[in-house]
């Protein structure tokens, strides 16, 4: 005998389709519905005769209906819906639609009532109108998981949908006497208009529709030819319902305990196994695993959830549920017995995340997020991470737990085991902060963050221990974003002091892009020239100094971000001075080299850190700028600003880095002999990841330095060196050989530190000048010039009214460029050095 068994109702059918609204489309003939079989109409599908119809019009049954059975049955499963309703008028809930009696084999007679919104309703039914006793006969379903339409891009995080029903809503009558056989079934209708499309027998002792949680189940593939590929799992659940399987990290959990970039995630596993499924599923349901296109194996439920482990040559399925527990969990801050803001990471031994509810265990499906749900959760390679106020709470499992906590580079982060035993409701875990810069007077901030709203960035800054967030609105082809955002002056959290301001990065890809900070009106427009920085079509508008110079007239200031690149007029913004700094975001030659390669020229340039934000990929001030303001100046926006312009910085992957020269500071000048002399150099590097080398730099060149091969956390370095003439150091740390251990970030940028310059003067004005970088900066310009007067696009100059109100539209783009060429020829000219 069948599990599920439909029954033949073709003899009875006396309606079709017409039934329905045009638009409708009920499935019709042979079909399943939740994984168990139903008979609509003929097995060969008919549309103008499929259904038992109901009602007082012409052609419908007014008088009861006897199906004959015959047979036992645990329990017995209608596909009906209700083709007109009341309850919109004010009608009443619960009304007797029909009954149906089921006569049993000894002549006891059972009589069911089918109520509206209990086990009945409307098709299609009013949102919000669902019955209380019945399911839709589409299951809930996932969707598509790498494709889809572009209209649809919001609602797929959502993940899984509940579908209401394409023709009938699904009833199932349990069987108080299973073991006597049902004689007949009688409907008998009450007036009202409504269809019977099905009737199926269920044999089995199970609810037909799942009524228990969702289960974890580890996946692992036994053959490495299956388990080695890229990760393309799908797991199908007939009978239930499956998520999206993801994959668990590779490294045993002693190993992710011991590893040194706790709180700072770990690598993602990007093969097929071992992966997780979560399932909820009734007994009789199969679950079928599949890479690609290709089955790999499939196991009952039952079978599984009664043995936890089924194997098979290509798959092995464990049950990993141990029961679970819903846990409010603190976070103290261990010096002062307060809830600190932090984020969080919970997860099973076999690396299962349960993020706190509110939270996601998986980002957008551990897709990308560029400008998608980035607020709140952060993943950093396998682990997804939740920003709290030092307060959370959801499901836990029972038993083991491994906790990942981390905020910021100034406090130990806590990687650990805790046990949640059965009913424990509680759980206080607790931070060490090891270092307070701000008790220096070194206040941290992020140089460069997009999409965050404001209030999500002082929650995240809170979360990551930094104390200001430079968040900017920008233009990305036909985005604008956070404009809502800008308000022309910083706000200041209440709970823990962190500043937000949304000021703007002004962006053109050829020229460069440009950070203002500071702004009390916004710099229009904020891009130009066509994709993938302003809109399709556009023109060159503006230049990247007419924006400084817009800034610099509001009191702002001018930040060049991922110096150099784009690399069209970062030379023009430095010869001419409207550049108070420059934005390290990579740990790469290239970066190094430009930046000393202005240095050298002699052109002083204070550094910062800036993450440029887009995803939820990045941690906010995982590349940060610590400014230092002294102790007789408050702690305010505008004064961390004036010490970026003084160049009082240094930048961070995460150590620590004090450097000093004759007890001078970072963007101090000291004064020389003209013949020069013996300077005291002091540099110490702290961490809470090893750092292997600390080096002083004197114009581009390693002059002293310390290594510790096997990484530490703490490198300090004292050397004296012979100055001979004009001159800048700075200090850096990082990997072996100044190499950049990466983070897991998405851009896997790398932990290091480096200062901003001390300056040497020797008997006059410091000044350096170097002639290939010279002839490199007037290069770059005549090539902006040529782009301006050959490349770009314009509208015709009788056609249109430039932003900037000039009638020479061209001479106006040309301006700061020529400007710029002066400038450095002038200095060439005072050195005596043809041009």
């Amino acid at each position: 005998m069948r599990d599920y068994q439909p029954v033949d109702l073709s003899k009875f059918c006396n309606a079709g389709v017409e039934l329905f609204d045009a638009e409708m489309d009920p499935p019709i003939g042979v079909q399943s519905f939740h994984g168990l079989p139903f008979q609509v109409g003929p097995q060969e599908p008919t549309p103008t005769r499929c259904f038992l119809g109901f009602g007082s019009d012409e052609g419908l049954y007014h008088d009861p209906v006897t199906v004959s059975i015959g047979q036992t049955a645990r329990r017995v499963l209608f596909a009906h819906a209700l083709l007109e309703s009341r309850l919109l008028e004010g009608g009443p809930v619960g009304e007797v639609i029909a009954h149906y009696v089921f006569r049993l084999a000894d002549g006891e007679r059972i009589q069911v009532p089918i109520r509206e919104r209990f086990e009945i309703a409307m098709v299609p039914s009013p949102w919000g109108g669902s019955p209380f006793l019945a399911v839709s006969d589409q299951k809930e379903t996932l969707m598509p998981r790498y494709e889809g339409e572009w209209g649809a891009m919001g609602r797929r995080q959502t993940e899984a949908q509940r579908p209401g029903p394409r023709g009938y809503w699904l009833w199932a009558w349990e069987n108080p006497r299973p073991d006597v056989p049902i004689e007949s079934i009688t409907i008998e209708p009450a007036g009202r208009k409504f269809l019977i499309a099905a009737i199926t027998l269920g044999h089995l002792d199970e609810p037909p529709f799942y009524r228990t949680g969702r289960r974890e189940v580890k996946i692992t593939l036994p053959r490495p030819e299956d388990a080695n590929r890229p990760f393309d799992l799908a797991v199908e659940v007939d009978r239930g319902v499956a998520t999206y399987p993801f994959p668990l990290p590779k490294q045993p959990p002693e190993a992710f305990l011991a590893d040194d970039l706790k709180g700072w995630g770990e690598a993602q596993n990007e093969n097929a196994s071992p992966a997780y499924v979560e399932i909820a599923a009734i007994p009789s349901a199969t679950v079928t695993v599949k890479e690609g296109d290709e089955e790999l194996g499939r196991v009952r439920w039952g079978e599984l959830e009664e043995k936890r482990v089924v194997e098979q040559p290509r798959l092995r399925l464990e049950v990993v549920d141990r029961g679970r527990n819903w846990v409010h969990v603190t976070v103290l801050d261990e010096d002062t017995g307060r809830p600190v803001p932090c984020r969080v990471h919970f997860r099973s031994p076999e690396g299962i995340p349960y993020q706190p509810h509110g939270h996601h265990n998986h980002v957008n499906s551990n897709l990308d997020t560029w400008h998608i749900d980035i607020g709140g959760d952060l993943r950093l390679g396998q682990i997804t991470y939740a920003y709290i106020d030092g307060r959370c709470q959801g499901w836990l499992p029972r038993g083991e737990v491994i906790v990942d906590i981390a905020r910021g580079f100034e406090y130990e982060p806590l990687r650990t085991k805790v046990h949640i035993q059965p009913g424990q409701r509680e759980l206080v875990l607790r931070l060490k902060r090891w270092t307070d810069m701000n008790a220096r007077r070194w206040f941290s901030g992020d140089s460069h963050v997009h999409f965050l709203g404001t209030q999500g960035a002082h929650r995240e800054a809170a979360g990551e221990d930094l104390d200001i967030v430079n968040l900017l609105q920008s233009q990305w082809g036909h985005l604008f974003t956070n404009t809502e955002d800008f308000i022309g002056r910083p706000t200041i959290s209440e709970d823990n002091g962190t500043i937000v301001y949304c000021s703007q990065e002004n962006r053109q890809h050829i020229l460069g892009h440009l950070i203002l900070w500071g702004l009390k009106e916004a710099v229009m427009p904020w891009c130009s020239d066509g994709p993938g920085e302003a809109e399709l079509g556009g023109t060159l508008e503006t230049t990247l100094s007419h924006w400084a110079d817009q800034c610099h007239a509001q009191g702002g200031t001018v930040i060049i971000p991922h110096f150099p690149m784009p690399n069209g007029e970062p030379a023009v913004l430095i010869a001419t001075g409207r550049a108070d700094a420059v934005e390290m975001l990579r740990h790469d030659d290239y970066n190094h080299l430009e930046y000393y390669r202005y240095l050298n020229c002699g052109y002083r340039l204070p550094l910062v850190g800036g993450t440029d934000k887009m995803s939820s990929e990045v941690p906010v001030g995982l590349y940060r700028t610590y400014a230092y303001v002294p102790p007789d100046e408050p702690f305010t926006y505008e004064n961390w600003c004036k010490a970026v312009r003084l160049g009082r910085t240094f930048i961070s992957g995460g150590p620590m880095l004090f450097f000093t020269v004759e007890g001078a500071m970072i963007g101090d000048t000291i004064h020389l002999p003209s013949g020069g002399g013996t300077v005291e150099v002091e540099a110490t590097a702290e961490s809470i990841f090893p750092i292997h080398t600390l080096q002083i730099i004197q114009q581009g060149r390693v002059v002293a330095s310390t290594e510790d091969r096997k990484g530490a956390r703490r490198l300090h370095l004292k050397a004296s060196l012979k100055i001979e003439g004009h001159t800048w150091l700075a200090a850096r740390c990082g990997g072996p050989d100044y190499t950049a251990i990466p983070h897991h970030d998405c851009w896997q940028r790398g932990i290091f530190a480096h200062t901003s310059p001390i300056y040497i003067a020797c008997g006059d004005e410091w000044w350096l000048f170097d002639h290939d970088a010279a002839q490199y900066m007037l290069t770059l310009i005549e090539g902006g010039l040529a782009y301006i007067r050959q490349t770009a696009a314009y509208y015709p100059p009788d056609a249109v009214t430039h932003p900037h109100g000039e009638e020479d539209h061209l001479a106006y783009l040309e301006r700061p460029f020529l400007e710029a060429l002066e400038a450095i020829h002038r200095r060439m000219h005072r050195l005596g050095i043809a041009h």
